[in-house]
């Protein structure tokens, strides 16, 4: 009992100075440069006039649910979860997008905290395509809407 008590106090004062909010917690920004930015409705849309619809999470969350027809392409993130990360330390398999630079592509990932397609859109536009859209609502979104899952 004191030992979780003095856990909850220890994180209480922690929180309370504003230092137990971590860099890695922060929530993507609302736009990212260069990529449109859409909901599940849109998406759908794209999905059904085929559009690849890309899962930048990792395998195991792509094969427990995904959106149905979704490519799983993870995006194996080491870099800080901030606008400036270092796409050097990541990797992401760029030659499983579209061949056609100018061909749309949607990116998503957990929404939120989850910095995946963010970065996977970032890495794509540096890289020249042109059509990216990013699904920032994410699977939180889709499930939420009821749309179709596999």
């Amino acid at each position: 009992m004191f030992k979780r008590d003095w856990m909850k106090w220890t994180a209480a004062a922690v929180i309370g100075l504003g230092v137990g909010v971590p860099a890695w917690s922060a929530e993507t920004p609302a736009t990212l440069a260069g990529v449109k930015v859409v909901g599940a409705e849109e998406v759908k849309r794209l999905l059904d006039a085929g559009v690849p619809v890309i899962d930048t999470r990792v395998a195991a969350e792509y094969a427990e649910k995904t959106i149905k027809g979704a490519k799983s392409v993870p995006y194996k993130e080491k870099s800080a979860k901030e606008p400036g990360f270092d796409a050097s330390k990541d990797e992401f398999d760029l030659s499983r997008l579209p061949a056609d630079k100018g061909a749309p592509v949607v990116m998503f990932c957990n929404a939120g905290e989850c910095w995946k397609s963010y970065k996977a859109s970032a890495v794509a536009v540096k890289a020249g395509w042109t059509k990216v859209h990013w699904f920032r609502g994410g699977m939180p979104e889709w499930t939420a809407k009821g749309l179709p899952t596999q």
